[in-house]
């Protein structure tokens, strides 16, 4: 699988990726580093050719409580309640090629080798309809409406509710 963990090395590509797809939604490359200084497992680079094409940035956090755009963390939540997925993106030219689908089967997996029932994220960018086929599930936003406002005019708070491992006999 061309998917495989970011290291410090492929930040520069990262950040260029991120300017480049997400225009609406700028972040500083510290913000890109802390995401992967902090949890270095759970941040993903798509390559071919030897060029980042995509890349993924996960952490667990707290649901319902999306971390503000382009804001530094400070630390992991010692007590998560979700495996927050801040950004799956991909160049046009990688996508429908069935590597968001990858990776995201990684990220489920990763949630729970960390011992979260479930992940989350916020759509953005008509990625809804994406992330509903992947088994994630619209919250109601309540509070967080002006947050949310802050990531577009269509971005929803979704959930994805991992079922319990079943324990054999």
């Amino acid at each position: 699988m061309p998917w495989r963990l970011m290291t410090p090395g492929d930040l520069a590509q990262v950040q260029v990726l991120a300017d480049a797809i997400h225009v609406d939604h700028p972040e500083d490359r510290a913000v890109l580093a802390e995401r992967q200084r902090l949890y270095p497992s759970g941040c993903f680079v798509l390559t071919e050719d030897a060029q980042v094409i995509g890349y993924a940035l996960t952490h667990p956090w707290h649901l319902g409580e999306p971390p503000r755009l382009n804001r530094l963390l400070g630390e992991l939540p010692s007590s998560p309640t979700t495996y927050y997925i801040h950004d799956v993106a991909l160049l046009p030219t990688a996508r429908g090629r069935g590597y968001a689908a990858q990776v995201t089967d990684r990220l489920i997996a990763q949630a729970r080798e960390a011992g979260l029932d479930n992940l989350s994220l916020v759509a953005v960018n008509g990625s809804r309809t994406f992330w509903e086929k992947a088994g994630f599930r619209v919250l109601a936003a309540g509070s967080l409406t002006a947050k949310l406002a802050s990531y577009g005019p269509e971005a929803v708070l979704m959930m994805h509710p991992l079922a319990s491992p079943s324990r054999g006999a």
